[in-house]
């Protein structure tokens, strides 16, 4: 096993602390997280692991175009059943007002009614009563929940079977306790969460102080978690905690008493996001958990576990974002806001800058399909998928703030701060993603981290220990260190160079459009690794320490695989409405890159997408939520 998997041995993020001079306990914490992250890397074969993703190969190696197509889907008649049996209890449960209870949140009649319908069990294997839905089949429901006008409703699918106490029983849980747990979960009986946060350990997991101490068969556990979305009494959820005398967090499945008590407490606080979902915190004071229910973590790391269903839930974010985007769009075109409100005598959906908003949003709702269902697809296949889902939640995320702020917002103007209207009811919902599953630019950091760690490992660090060596007097030591790793490193830059040149594939029938973003995206992708390389060269161990400049790389490669991913799965769909979404953009991140201007063509392709989109051609908003317009000022 090399230096980089086995935890027991120092890592590359603490040797670059290190030698950056960083404090011990920096050092001792950030090595934590990295051993945790290390660990889950260990569940996957060599092909799933991040070293063999799709993202990883294309940028540091080759990587053929099949790595960033998405799977075709067989079509299941009963996980179809159980969409459309879902998405009617909704729609049915709203006409009635009984969607929700008196405090706003989702009801318990139509929670109770989804677990009839089968909504809850669809991660779940068929053995506990659930469906079993791939992956791409579950983050498609949440499209098309959200897409229906239920994002809330969506995003407790996604909690529960994602992050929530599901994906860690399916991945982690012994047989006795699949058996107990999972039936409960599948039949909605119980819903279910995830408590890991605490005031002072968000992304530093290394800060836990909620502990469980060991008597006899059980554990009590002691401490507090917070802004714990779905969590009320009577539910289950996974916790995460500290145990007495060992060095490892563990996860427990817990079932929350119907009642509090001294042992037990809701924490209520005011929060803006989801106002129609739970979010609290908890309390718990010496709170007896069974033993049974610990979690066999790998490698007794219970972080693996959080790690494990964090990228089920970055999909899913991404997922309900392509949703909420439609409903945006819809309530502008066709037939909408757009036709209604004139100026001038004229529709504004006839105005250029109003249909350039209107192409744009239909571009993010396209390129936020694309990384759902390529995600959603690797995971199926057996990939972590952390590097190709972090791309995911961060499109998703600040796609979903662009369409609701520099979108849909100023093209309502004042009506979108009217109840009842599809923005000014929804507007903190649509920016907690740019938080939840990891804050944009932390993961962003994230991201650079695992890209560059092969690399640094490989050259970077036997280099820099060479010329430490020198520094110290070590000359022989030294010559060797840079003679044995240096030769090597230089034949990587040499071939780097002239992959730039070499990149180009095609594919049979692209549009020439497409084919354009495809191969430029390839070549991107082989001058980010010598942009990359060059960076960790010059700053070394100081880089880390730059972290506007790693953002900005990790942003540069993560939009250049959104082009790769986007034009492929235009091609897949091959409507013209949906090509010409992704050309647009395509178009745009590769300004982003270049710092080109947009063209004539540019914004007359912008044009004819909108005009598309006006006649219902943009087959993606069929069938979605209409919204009423507010305050109308004709008959």
């Amino acid at each position: 096993m090399s230096k980089k998997t086995d935890p027991k041995n120092n890592n590359l993020a603490e040797d670059v602390l290190r030698d950056a001079g960083k404090s011990e306990d920096e050092v001792k914490r950030t090595g934590e997280i990295d051993r945790a992250d290390n660990e889950t890397d260990e569940l996957y074969g060599e092909r799933g692991r991040t070293s063999g993703s799709p993202v990883h190969r294309v940028v540091w190696r080759r990587a053929g175009l099949q790595h960033f197509k998405a799977n075709q889907l067989e079509v299941d008649p009963t996980i179809e059943k159980v969409v459309a049996d879902s998405i009617a209890v909704l729609r049915r449960n709203q006409a009635d007002g009984s969607g929700y209870d008196s405090r706003g949140k989702v009801s318990a009649k139509t929670i109770a009614e989804l677990g009839k319908a089968g909504y809850w069990g669809m991660k779940v294997d068929p053995k506990y009563g659930g469906k079993g839905a791939k992956a791409q089949r579950f983050m498609r429901m949440i499209t098309e929940v959200a897409a229906a006008g239920f994002p809330t409703e969506a995003g407790l699918a996604s909690i529960h079977g994602c992050i929530g106490a599901v994906d860690p029983l399916s991945a982690f849980g012994t047989e006795e306790q699949k058996a107990k747990f999972l039936p409960l979960l599948a039949s909605g009986e119980f819903i279910s969460a995830f408590a890991l946060t605490e005031k002072g350990a968000g992304s530093d997991m290394t800060q836990l102080k909620t502990v469980a101490r060991r008597v006899g068969d059980k554990y009590l556990i002691t401490g507090e978690k917070l802004f714990i979305s779905n969590a009320i009494p009577g539910r289950i959820i996974g916790l995460v905690t500290r145990v007495e005398g060992e060095d490892k967090p563990a996860v427990f499945i817990v079932e929350l008493p119907k009642e509090e008590s001294e042992s037990f407490q809701v924490v209520n606080y005011g929060i803006h996001a989801l106002r129609h979902t739970h979010n609290n915190g908890l309390k718990f004071k010496d709170f007896e958990v069974p033993a049974f229910n610990r979690l066999n973590a790998p490698g007794g790391n219970g972080l693996v576990i959080a790690y494990h269903g964090l990228n089920y839930g970055r999909v899913a974010l991404n997922a309900n974002a392509a949703g909420v985007m439609r409903l945006l769009l819809r309530s502008i075109a066709p037939n909408s806001w757009g036709k209604y409100r004139k100026t001038y005598g004229q529709p504004i959906e006839t105005r250029s800058l109003v249909k350039r908003r209107m192409a744009r949003l239909a571009a993010l709702i396209v390129g936020a399909d694309a990384l759902r269902e390529w995600c959603s697809s690797k995971l199926d296949e057996g990939y972590r998928g952390e590097l190709e889902c972090i791309i995911a939640k961060i499109f998703g995320s600040q796609a979903q703030k662009e369409a609701a702020l520099d979108i849909a917002m100023v093209t309502h103007g004042g009506r979108s701060f009217l109840e009842g209207h599809v923005v000014g009811d929804n507007i903190h919902d649509y920016l907690a993603p740019l938080i939840y599953e990891g804050e944009g630019e932390m993961l962003a950091m994230k991201f650079f981290l695992s890209l560059a760690s092969d690399h640094g490992q490989n050259y970077m660090l036997p280099l820099g220990n060479g010329m430490k060596d020198l520094t110290k007097g070590n000359v022989l030591s030294g010559l060797w260190q840079l003679m044995r790793h240096g030769v090597p490193f230089a034949l990587w830059n040499a071939g780097a160079f002239l992959k730039r040149f070499t990149s180009g594939q095609s594919v049979s029938g692209m549009d020439r459009r497409l084919a354009k973003h495809v191969n430029f995206a390839l070549t991107q992708a082989s001058k980010l690794a010598l942009e990359i390389s060059t960076n960790m060269v010059k700053h070394q161990v100081k880089l880390g320490d730059r972290q506007p400049r790693i953002v900005h790389m990790s942003t540069r490669v993560q939009n250049t695989i959104t082009m790769l991913v986007t034009a492929m799965y235009a091609h897949q769909l091959g409507d013209k409405a949906s090509i010409l979404a992704a050309d647009i953009l395509c178009q745009d991140l590769r300004r982003g890159l270049t710092g080109e201007q947009p063209s004539d063509a540019y914004f007359a392709a912008c044009d004819k997408l909108a005009d598309l989109v006006s006649q219902g051609e943009f087959k993606q908003i069929e069938g979605v939520c209409e919204h009423a317009i507010l305050r109308q000022y004709e008959n």
